[in-house]
């Protein structure tokens, strides 16, 4: 580790190498693990889970009710069904988020305890920075800000930082060696940089990679993300905790979104710092050591991931056979058989990231992430994984399932509702019958159960609001009330915007499902005004969805226009929400006025303050960054 040295093709400033190997993992045969992680107390499974099914039985009892199904028609049979296959996800988000509110209230109780500051490192630590075709200026103002934030604590000495890139842009590439080399000699941590021309397995390869031939010098290592950002006590804390947990594979953090500009990206951060630590400590306590991995800032233990982690491709071709996309849920479930301990650091503060800037920059990541998704299907049999480590790749799965399934749903729900507003019910049919057969629609039940599964749907963020607004973090009488007035806001943009997305997730599954492989983008990270004629032509089919479903609804009985109101607005009106949700201008003018604002706002962390006002992100004014000036 003394020494840089140059590659003979000048694109690589590395120390000297110190190889680990790294294993390609047969799915098919495991062996026996010869340790395990502190087992989790089996009642909290049962509570949680256990507790979902049961609301999701009552809720069925009550579907069937609406539906009469006493008359087992195939309509009621198929809405009943595919009502439960739907209702327990929410049902298990619900349970999830109680837990986690009581286990807030309790100061974190139940879950991972991480040491205190200050922490001194008894071994070394990489932080690796894996890039695809992205500039390079905030990437430059995001590794110094780290840089210094990790003198601060006096910890420099203890981190290494990795760029590796999979850049395939001959600008990008000469843009990455002019940005990158100045830094080696700055403050911090020492900088190495690597370019791998074979770009195999995408950023699982480039891990893979750098694990292969360098892990051997390091006890721990944490993937940095290109919009990631982390305090450098965040970071001390997870070494502190990877050191003093043998049996522990790896920490995942909570990454806060910040930074955002636009109206999307502000509703995005919002929603992640007052209603995700619930439901994230809500994970943490229920799975424990069985948790899952989101891809990037986490502390992962070198020798366990080089030894259980290494991924095979899949038989088949794309978009199911190949390399592993969705490649973190499977590492995590891979750790897990191999007996290391996989846990959810829900409440550390220090972990950022930035979101993405406009709905239609959401849609290219979903549908990168549903094809990934959709490939856990290969996985999910494996041999020897633990039973939660094939919940977690079932709900990816599910995550982009349930749009079809939502849109068959409702779609199946009109057609009864025209049937039984059109057709004259045949109460004594040909065939014997004892007793009439009335129609099959209980529209008083159907309200109560309508009512009841929003209350359900929105627990999580009523419980996320009532804990963040306990905080020490909230002081006094207005900025309590901009924070609900903020939730209520951000409650209507996502009823009117769920719709939209609903449809654009279920074109992209029938995409992915009928073999159209998704490719390798790179991601835009900053907002860019969108018009409302592209936005038309991108979301014409939710408009013509929108008209017909108007239609239908109004020809059944006003009433129940009404009651679909917010999906038919959102779906007839979605260029026009694109336009002004991506809109920068509007983000900016809530915040001025305090909606949608969060604490780190108006108080930043150092490493916040110095990434964002960084003279790399020029783009950004404090008052754009979300910063005082």
């Amino acid at each position: 580790m003394d020494g840089m040295r140059p590659s003979p093709t000048g694109v690589e400033i590395l120390p000297a190498e110190m190889p680990l190997a790294m294993p390609i993992q047969d799915l098919a045969v495991a062996p026996r693990p010869d340790r395990a992680p502190p087992p989790t107390a089996l009642w909290r499974r049962v509570l949680v889970l256990g507790g979902a099914v049961l609301l999701t039985a009552l809720a069925t009892t009550e579907m069937s009710l609406v539906l009469q199904l006493a008359r087992w028609t195939v309509t009621g049979v198929v809405m009943t069904s595919l009502f439960a296959l739907l209702f327990i996800w929410i049902a298990l988000a619900f349970t999830s988020a109680l837990v986690g509110f009581g286990s807030m209230l309790a100061g974190g109780a139940g879950t991972l305890a991480l040491p205190p500051l200050p922490v001194r490192p008894r071994s070394r630590t990489a932080l690796l920075l894996p890039i695809y075709n992205e500039a390079v200026a905030p990437l430059r103002a995001s590794l110094a800000a780290m840089r210094r934030s990790l003198a601060r604590h006096a910890a420099a000495d203890d981190f290494d930082i990795y760029i590796l890139s999979d850049s395939t842009d001959p600008a990008r590439r000469a843009a990455e060696l002019a940005g990158f080399v100045p830094l080696i000699t700055g403050e911090g941590p020492r900088l190495f940089y690597r370019h791998r021309p074979d770009n195999h397995a995408r950023k699982a390869g480039n891990i893979a990679e750098w694990v292969s031939r360098f892990g051997a010098g390091y006890q721990q290592f944490l993937i940095l993300d290109a919009d990631s950002l982390m305090d450098g006590g965040a970071l001390l804390r997870l070494v502190g905790a990877m050191e003093d947990n043998p049996d522990l594979g790896l920490l995942q953090s909570l990454p806060t979104l910040h930074g955002g500009e636009t109206l999307f990206a502000r509703l995005q951060q919002f929603a992640g710092v007052v209603y995700g630590p619930v439901i994230a400590q809500g994970l943490a306590w229920w799975n424990g050591s069985e948790n899952n991995y989101w891809g990037h800032n986490a502390m992962i233990r070198t020798a366990a991931f080089a030894a259980a982690a290494g991924l095979p491709d899949l038989p088949g071709r794309k978009p199911f056979g190949g390399h592993i996309m969705s490649h973190d849920f499977v590492e995590a479930a891979l750790l897990r058989r191999a007996g290391w301990g996989v846990q959810l650091a829900a409440l550390l503060p220090g972990s950022y990231e930035q979101g993405p800037p406009t709905l239609p920059d959401l849609a290219v990541r979903d549908r990168r992430w549903c094809q990934g998704n959709i490939q856990h299907a290969a996985v999910i049999s494996a041999a020897r994984l633990h039973p939660l480590s094939r919940l977690h790749l079932l709900h990816g799965i599910v995550a982009y399932a349930c749009a079809p399934l939502w849109l068959a749903f409702m779609l199946l729900g009109l057609a009864v509702s025209l049937q039984t507003h059109f057709l004259r019910p045949d109460y004594f049919p040909a065939e014997y019958s004892l007793f009439p057969q009335w129609p099959v629609f209980d529209a008083e039940r159907a309200v109560w159960l309508f009512s009841a599964t929003i209350l359900v749907l929105l627990t999580p963020k009523l419980l996320g609001a009532l804990a963040f607004l306990g905080s020490s973090q909230m002081t006094g009488i207005m900025p309590r009330l901009r924070l609900m007035a903020g939730v209520l806001l951000e409650i209507l943009c996502a009823a009117l915007l769920s719709p939209i997305t609903m449809l654009t997730q279920s074109f992209q599954f029938v995409s992915v499902v009928r073999g159209s492989d998704s490719g390798w983008a790179a991601q835009r990270r900053n907002g860019a005004v969108i018009t409302v004629t592209e936005a038309a032509a991108l979301y014409r089919r939710q408009v013509m969805l929108g008209v017909i479903l108007s239609l239908l609804a109004y020809s059944i009985a006003p009433r129940l226009l009404l009651w679909m109101l917010p999906v038919i607005a959102g779906l007839m009106l979605a260029p026009w929400l694109v336009v002004v949700t991506a809109s920068a201008r509007v983000g900016l003018a809530l915040r001025r006025v305090g909606l949608l604002s969060v604490p780190s706002e108006t108080e930043p962390s150092t490493v916040q303050r110095d990434a964002l006002l960084s003279p790399d992100n020029m783009t950004l004014t404090p008052d754009a960054a979300g910063l005082p000036a």
